[in-house]
């Protein structure tokens, strides 16, 4: 058996306009810009945490079945991510407890606002409109695509 820490699990929710501008929030705890999302509890399924996560961090409930856009590991913290492309079904975007500001952001601005490592995750979401794509595969840093 091995005495490496385990892995966590988090999920995200790129949520997109009829502009196609992506959702992104500010966090709170160190002013990064990144899509909403978090880490799974314990009893939790894939789809409650990421609509519980969405939905604490911008005030949106999104609807479901949201579609899997991809999966990445950072490799230093140790935290594999399932990121969706959601649809809006109720509510405003709102800050919140764990949110500093939100906006609507084009792909020219989410590549200036987030690091590499967040920013891809919200590309490859818009980058699957239509679903005809396999969910991307990465790997990252924390900050950088490795």
């Amino acid at each position: 058996m091995s005495t490496d820490r385990p892995h966590s699990v988090s999920v995200a929710g790129v949520i997109v306009d009829d502009q196609g501008r992506a959702l992104l929030i500010q966090r709170r705890d160190n002013g990064q810009w990144e899509p909403p999302g978090g880490v799974l509890e314990r009893e939790e399924t894939i789809p409650e945490a990421l609509q519980r996560e969405v939905l604490e961090e911008t005030g949106v409930k999104i609807a479901l079945p949201a579609t899997l856009t991809g999966v990445y590991k950072n490799m230093t913290g140790l935290i594999v991510s399932l990121v969706f492309r959601c649809e809006a079904a109720d509510g405003t975007p709102t800050t919140g407890e764990e949110t500093r500001a939100l906006r609507w952001a084009t792909r020219e601005e989410v590549t200036q606002l987030a690091d590499e490592a967040y920013a891809i995750r919200v590309l490859d979401a818009l980058d699957s409109l239509g679903g005809a794509a396999p969910p991307a595969i990465r790997a990252h840093d924390g900050v950088k695509l490795v």
